[in-house]
């Protein structure tokens, strides 16, 4: 059975109204709207701490946005929990930083610290192997927050949507983080 409309004119309307809604937002009247309902999703916490804006952090490959949008934590505690349902899609030989990809397309990197990459592994303690499906709120990595701060390493974890092009956009949230319960970003698909 084909879903496709039937008419070209029709076709025509309904990619007309896909271009209005990403070019303004919205359905300026004269489209077809193509019948998908859009939705806020969430993705939480994955640390305990503060969550600040990516563009308030000393890193400018992730303050710029380079890789992507997404948050940033400082830490009160070593422990990375995940943000959503989803599968481990990697963790870096030097465990500084954890791939997810959720069950409704997002690419996520969580990396761990900020130029952490130098310490080679040291500190860290994964929970999970690449490939493990994981659900919101399960611990995925221990990291030591004394250690990395006395090597003169920030704890700051950027949490990024490495895949943009696949979404409208981000909305962050700053304040207080708790893993599993506080929302800290939501984005439309």
């Amino acid at each position: 059975m084909c879903f496709l409309p039937k008419s070209r004119h029709t076709r025509n309307r309904m990619l007309s109204a896909d271009i209005s809604r990403k070019v303004f937002g919205r359905i300026t009247g004269n489209e077809v709207d193509s019948g998908k309902k859009e939705k806020n999703n969430k993705l939480y916490a994955p640390l305990k701490g503060e969550a600040v804006l990516l563009e308030n952090i000393e890193d400018p490959m992730f303050a710029q946005k380079i890789l992507g949008d997404g948050i940033a934590i400082e830490p009160s505690e070593g422990k990375v929990y995940s943000p959503a349902d989803g599968t481990v899609s990697m963790i870096a030989d030097t465990k500084h930083a954890i791939g997810i990809n959720t069950q409704d397309g997002l690419e996520l990197l969580i990396h761990i610290g900020m130029d952490t990459v130098a310490l080679k592994g040291e500190g860290y303690t994964p929970k999970v192997e690449a490939g493990a499906s994981v659900k919101k709120g399960d611990l995925l990595m221990e990291f030591d927050m004394d250690f990395i701060k006395e090597k003169g390493y920030s704890c700051v974890t950027p949490m990024i949507v490495t895949n943009m092009d696949d979404i409208k956009g981000v909305t962050p949230h700053a304040g207080a983080a708790v893993p599993g319960e506080t929302v800290v970003v939501e984005y439309e698909k």
